[in-house]
């Protein structure tokens, strides 16, 4: 998993028929002490999470094998929101 914030939405009218009804998020990736790398991600949105919120993503299978049928179209998955940070 890694650690990122969101920082924006997708709207895509054209898309495969298994991203129709999922939410398309901007995820910048993040470290630990909040600091932002130069990369996005584009993750569905399983939790809710709006925009500025710190999220946990994950990626590949473990993203897809979120959905029970079988999507094959997606390779992030923003799986839950960061209430706080410790170390």
């Amino acid at each position: 998993m890694q650690i990122g914030k969101v920082v924006g939405s997708i709207v895509s009218t054209q898309k495969d028929e298994s991203l129709v009804g999922k939410k398309l998020m901007i995820v910048k990736i993040i470290n630990s002490d909040e600091q932002e790398s130069d990369r996005e991600e584009v993750a569905v949105d399983t939790v809710g999470a709006g925009i500025g919120e710190y999220v946990l993503l994950t990626r590949g299978s473990a993203a897809r094998n979120i959905f029970p049928n079988g999507v094959n179209a997606i390779d992030a998955s923003i799986v839950g929101i960061i209430d706080s940070f410790e170390k």
